[in-house]
C-alpha cells in the first residue's frame, strides 16, 4: 500500500513536472516580448548608431543571455527589478562586444558624428577611418582600467567626456601627420 501511494505520488509530480516543464521554458513569443522591451534602449549611447540588422543580432544576444541564466521564464518576467537586470545584461552585451572588437567603438563616435563635430574630415577612406578607430581604442584601452569603466564614464556624461575628446583629437593629428589620403569619393550620410 505505501508503494503504490509513493509511486502514484511519483507519477504525479513527474506529471505536473511534465506540463509545466512546457510552460516554464522561453517561446518565440516570449523571446519576441523582450526583443521589443530591448528597443527602449535604442537610446543609448552605442544602441543608438547600430543599423537594424546590427540591433536585432545585440538584442539577440541579449534575449540569449538572459534565457540561459533564466531559463524559466516565469521566474524571469515575475521577478522584482527586472527592468534594472535588463539594463545589466545590455550593458554587459555592449561591454562584451566592446572587449571583443576595438573597432566596435565606430558605433559610439560614428565617423559622420566625428565630421560634424570637426574631429576628423569628411572624404577620409576606409584605412584612414580604420588608423583612426584602432589609435583610439588603443589609448582609450590604456587610459580606462576596464571596458566596464570606460562605458560607465559615457553612459554617465551628456557630453564626450574631456579625456575622450583629447585622445580624439590627438588619435586625428596622429593620423593627418601620417599622409594618410582623403578619398573624395565617399559620401557621407
Amino acid at each position: 500500500m505505501m508503494k503504490k501511494s509513493l509511486l502514484l505520488v511519483a507519477m504525479a509530480a513527474m506529471v505536473v513536472a511534465m506540463g509545466c516543464s512546457k510552460e516554464r521554458k522561453w517561446g518565440a513569443k516570449e523571446r519576441e516580448e523582450l526583443r521589443q522591451e530591448l528597443r527602449a534602449y535604442r537610446d543609448m549611447v552605442y544602441l543608438d548608431n547600430l543599423a537594424e540588422a546590427e540591433f536585432d543580432l545585440f538584442s539577440g544576444d541579449v534575449v540569449e543571455a538572459i534565457e540561459i541564466d533564466y531559463p524559466v521564464y516565469t521566474t524571469f518576467i515575475e521577478m522584482p527589478g527586472r527592468g534594472d537586470t535588463v539594463e545589466v545584461y545590455v550593458v554587459s552585451t555592449i561591454v562584451e562586444e566592446l572587449n571583443a572588437n576595438p573597432h566596435n567603438m565606430r558605433n559610439i563616435y560614428p565617423y559622420p558624428y566625428l565630421v560634424e563635430q570637426g574631429v576628423l574630415p569628411s572624404g577620409l577612406n576606409h584605412q584612414a577611418q580604420r588608423a583612426f578607430y584602432d589609435c583610439l581604442s588603443h589609448k582609450v584601452k590604456r587610459y580606462y582600467p576596464s571596458t566596464a569603466a570606460f562605458f560607465d564614464a559615457i553612459v554617465s556624461s551628456s557630453d564626450t567626456p574631456m579625456p575622450i575628446v583629447e585622445m580624439q583629437q590627438e588619435c586625428a593629428a596622429g593620423l593627418f601627420d601620417w599622409g594618410v589620403e582623403i578619398d573624395e569619393t565617399v559620401v557621407v550620410e
